[in-house]
């Protein structure tokens, strides 16, 4: 694209926090009553085969299929509440300090720094408000009455990923070519593809191997970091968290207030 516009583009899970996102919240879903000690024996093993055996397509399919089953009825409004009550708590000893001085050095570049998760749009903004981001690309939940129904509107996997990458760079201007991409895993290849300057971050067997393949650079990020201390003046709200995203083109792109103007 003529502008010349750049973007950085972070996978989210095992890339700039340590653990799936979603199922970090286990226990805080438990405590508001969302959760049953069954499913969160469920939620703990599944997090246990995702952090040791990596995440491949048939286990992010599974993934899918129990968080799908998981939140089916969940009320919306208490999902949005308890993420808000207890977002620090959780994220606060799993987020990469590698990752949060990447973050500030493309937005002190001039670059907008979008998160692109396979996690749910209600866990994965105000994550991304935490981190500054200037937009999320996530997965969302289909709702009705309030809660969810087990449908999944848009996943944020694999090409779908790269597909919203795409959108995303067309209604911004992103040149692609000259942009960058984050990601631990093998499932992450169409969206590293899709930009000029892809790196593997902690990679799986597979990534690592195709990382080799392709001379793409390799980070290992292992210094958790308190990031209400980094990041001090980035505190989401219940009411920012209640604003809806912006739908474009079937994925849901959420745009964060704290827009930065784009340097030369």
């Amino acid at each position: 694209m003529a502008s010349g516009r750049q973007a950085a583009f972070f996978d989210l899970d095992k890339t700039i926090i340590a653990k799936s996102s979603t199922l970090a919240f286990s226990k805080p879903f438990q405590a508001g009553g969302l959760l049953s000690r069954k499913a969160l024996l469920r939620s703990v093993y599944s997090q246990f085969v995702y952090v040791v055996g990596g995440a491949d397509h048939d286990q992010m399919e599974k993934m899918r299929q129990f968080l799908s089953e998981l939140v089916t009825g969940w009320d919306v409004a208490t999902v949005k509440e308890i993420v808000a009550d207890t977002l620090h708590n959780v994220v606060d000893p799993l987020v990469y300090d590698e990752a949060v001085q990447l973050i500030e050095e493309h937005h002190a570049l001039g670059r907008d720094v979008v998160i692109v998760s396979a996690s749910g749009t209600e866990v994965v903004e105000p994550i991304g408000e935490l981190l500054g981001a200037d937009h999320v690309i996530a997965t969302t939940m289909a709702i009705e009455d309030g809660k969810y129904t087990g449908e999944i509107a848009f996943y944020a996997y694999a090409e779908g990923k790269a597909e919203a990458i795409g959108r995303l760079a067309e209604v911004n201007g992103y040149d692609l070519a000259e942009s960058f991409a984050y990601s631990d895993s093998a499932t992450d290849v169409p969206m590293m593809e899709a930009v000029g300057h892809p790196f593997a971050v902690n990679p799986d067997k597979d990534l690592r191997r195709i990382a080799k393949e392709r001379d793409w650079p390799v980070l290992v990020f292992t210094k958790p970091v308190a990031l209400r201390s980094r990041l001090p003046a980035a505190r989401p709200t219940l009411a920012a968290l209640a604003v809806g995203g912006v739908v474009v083109a079937g994925g849901v792109i959420w745009a964060s207030a704290r827009r930065r103007r784009i340097g030369a």
